[in-house]
C-alpha cells in the first residue's frame, strides 16, 4: 500500500522521459544498480527503482514537514530554475534557483547579515526613508536591492541551516552537496546516470535534463508537502 499512496505511475514517468539517462560514455559506475539497459547508446533508468526511491524520498519529506522542520529546494540549472521556484513558492519553502552562494551553510551568519541589510533597505523604502537620498543614490540602492533579491530572495525567511535539502542537479550543485555534507544536512537528490547516488541520503534515479522529468518529480514533492503542511500547522 505504501508504494501506491503517492500515485507514482510508471507509464506517466515514461511519457515524461524520467528514464532517459545520458550517453553510455558518461556513466557513473555507482548508478549501475538503477539501470535497466541501453537504448541508442543512452542508458535507461529502471523506473521500478525510481518509483521505489521516489516513494522513500517523499515519505522522508512528509516526515520533515510534519515535524515543522525546514526543507530547502535547490535547482540552479536552466531546466530546473522555473519549476523549482514555482514549487517552492507554492509550498512556502525556501529555495535557491540562481547560483549557489558559497557559505550558505558553512558561513550562514555572514549570509544572514546581508539578508538583514536587504530587509532594512526594503523597510526604509516602504516607509519613505529613502526619499532623503538624491535620485542617483536612490537608483543605486534600488539596483542593489534587485541584485540582492536575485541572490537571497529565495532564502530571505530562512533563519537557520535547513534540516534537509532537495537538489535537482547534483552535478551542477556540487558545492551545495559538499556544504550539506559538512553541515550534516540530509540530501535528497535527483540522480541522473552521470551522478554518484551515494552522495545523497535519498537518491531519486531520474533524468535531470528533461524539463518534463523534473516537473513530474517536483510535482510529486509539491503534493507530498501540501498534503502534510496543514496537519503540521494544526499539531504545532
Amino acid at each position: 500500500m505504501t508504494k501506491e499512496k503517492f500515485n507514482i505511475n510508471i507509464e506517466e514517468m515514461m511519457k515524461a522521459g524520467v528514464q532517459l539517462g545520458h550517453s553510455t560514455s558518461r556513466i557513473n559506475p555507482k548508478m549501475t544498480p538503477y539501470l535497466s539497459g541501453v537504448r541508442n547508446r543512452v542508458h535507461v533508468i529502471d523506473l521500478e527503482k525510481t518509483k521505489e526511491k521516489l516513494t522513500e524520498a517523499l515519505e522522508f519529506i512528509q516526515d520533515i514537514i510534519a515535524e515543522n522542520k525546514v526543507l530547502l529546494l535547490v535547482g540552479t540549472k536552466i531546466e530546473a530554475k522555473a519549476i523549482m521556484k514555482s514549487v517552492a513558492e507554492e509550498c512556502g519553502l525556501p529555495y535557491v534557483s540562481e547560483r549557489w552562494l558559497g557559505g550558505t551553510f558553512t558561513n550562514l551568519s555572514a549570509i544572514l547579515k546581508r539578508i538583514d541589510y536587504l530587509k532594512d533597505l526594503e523597510t526604509k523604502k516602504v516607509s519613505g526613508e529613502l526619499q532623503k537620498y538624491t535620485k542617483k543614490e536612490q537608483a543605486g540602492l534600488e539596483d542593489e536591492m534587485k541584485k540582492m533579491n536575485i541572490k537571497f530572495g529565495g532564502i530571505k525567511e530562512m533563519k537557520k541551516i535547513p534540516d534537509a535539502i532537495l537538489i535537482a542537479d547534483m552535478k551542477e550543485g556540487d558545492l551545495a552537496v559538499r556544504e550539506a555534507k559538512q553541515a550534516n544536512v540530509k540530501i535528497i537528490g535527483i540522480c541522473d546516470t552521470n551522478v554518484d547516488p551515494t552522495l545523497a541520503d535519498f537518491p531519486i534515479p531520474a533524468s535531470d535534463d528533461a524539463v518534463s522529468s523534473l516537473k513530474y518529480i517536483l510535482e510529486k514533492v509539491q503534493e507530498a508537502v501540501k498534503s502534510t503542511k496543514p496537519k503540521a500547522k494544526i499539531e504545532k
